[in-house]
């Protein structure tokens, strides 16, 4: 407790309760969130095995594998899954997001690597960038090595020259960042070869408002709710405009000169988000034609696939990502 007359720290950000900044810089984490993810019953996919493992010991961060059993001799490609959360929540263990990862696994017969990063504030950006950016260096460092062959006992081999990166919401921009990070061949990580990127409901920003920011609230997310995303996440000062947010912004590099392998930008219909994930489509195909494709879930919001994965929209993005793939899978 502090002394008589000591001004005592005040709450500068409050997100839905569940994390505090005060006045101070100090966080305050509530346990609820544990509770509330804990209420997803978790899926049983008797099909796929998954197994954690650590991928960077100075910060501590883990990462879940999961590999389908019931598969062919034929080597299986890689997946790497960003979650969600707004920078500032989410784990590879939230039941939702562990549940997405063994249908991958299932459903597009690959293997699923699905890393933890850093969050905010406590961590901001370009925090979980560096974080992912260490996770595909580990994936590379483990093809390099050989290592891989002690993953799981038994089953198919691992092709690395087939790579895909998927993120969600706040792992979307995620995926974006390494996509022009690493660049078209990702010569960085080699033997590792990306070969595409699929971002699910991209969370970017900017200071100008959109009209489907305009409109009406999700049922779990809001425009306030997005907001406070940005101000927790973004270095302390910088705008909704700040590059890491806006890709497009008025002091975002220029993107043009960078060759990226493909990508699919997917968007529900009703998301807060969409106009954001089109334009960003829109302005990276006038670029680069074929090489960038948008497909929108009418009527659908944000996370839909995360929400209702037995859903016909949901079943539908699977096979639509799976077809990515395979168009993907063979370019030199």
């Amino acid at each position: 407790m502090g002394s008589l007359g000591e001004e005592q720290p005040q709450v500068a950000e409050d997100c839905m309760g569940l994390l505090q900044l005060l006045s101070n810089g100090t966080v305050l984490r509530s346990k609820s969130i544990d509770l509330i993810t804990q209420q997803i019953p978790l899926a049983n996919h008797e099909t796929v095995l998954f197994k954690d493992s650590v991928f960077h010991k100075p910060n501590n961060l883990h990462l879940r594998l999961y590999k389908p059993v019931l598969v062919s001799n034929r080597t299986i490609p890689v997946v790497v899954f960003f979650h969600g959360g707004g920078f500032c929540f989410g784990s590879r263990s939230w039941p939702h997001f562990h549940n997405f990862c063994l249908t991958l696994a299932s459903s597009l017969h690959a293997l699923v690597v699905a890393p933890d990063y850093r969050l905010a504030p406590e961590h901001r950006l370009p925090a979980a960038f560096d974080d992912a950016e260490a996770a595909l260096v580990w994936l590379r460092d483990q093809a390099v090595s050989g290592d891989c062959d002690h993953w799981f006992e038994g089953g198919p081999g691992v092709d690395f020259d087939r790579v895909y990166v998927l993120g969600d919401s706040s792992g979307g921009n995620i995926a974006h960042h390494l996509a022009f990070r690493f660049g078209s061949g990702s010569v960085e990580l080699s033997p590792v070869r990306v070969r595409g990127y699929v971002l699910l409901g991209p969370f970017f920003g900017g200071e100008e408002r959109t009209k489907s920011e305009d409109g009406p609230s999700e049922q779990k997310l809001n425009l306030d709710l997005l907001d406070k995303f940005w101000r927790l996440s973004l270095p302390e000062g910088a705008t909704r405009d700040h590059p890491m947010a806006n890709p497009f912004g008025p002091t975002s590099p220029a993107l043009e000169s960078i060759s990226i392998e493909p990508m699919l930008v997917i968007a529900g219909g009703s998301e807060l988000l969409k106009d954001r994930a089109k334009e960003y489509a829109y302005k990276l195909k006038k670029m680069r034609g074929e090489k960038v494709d948008y497909i929108e879930f009418e009527n659908e919001e944000h996370g839909f696939y995360n929400n209702s994965p037995s859903s016909d929209a949901a079943q539908q993005l699977l096979r639509i990502i799976g077809d990515f793939m395979d168009n993907f899978s063979n370019i030199i």
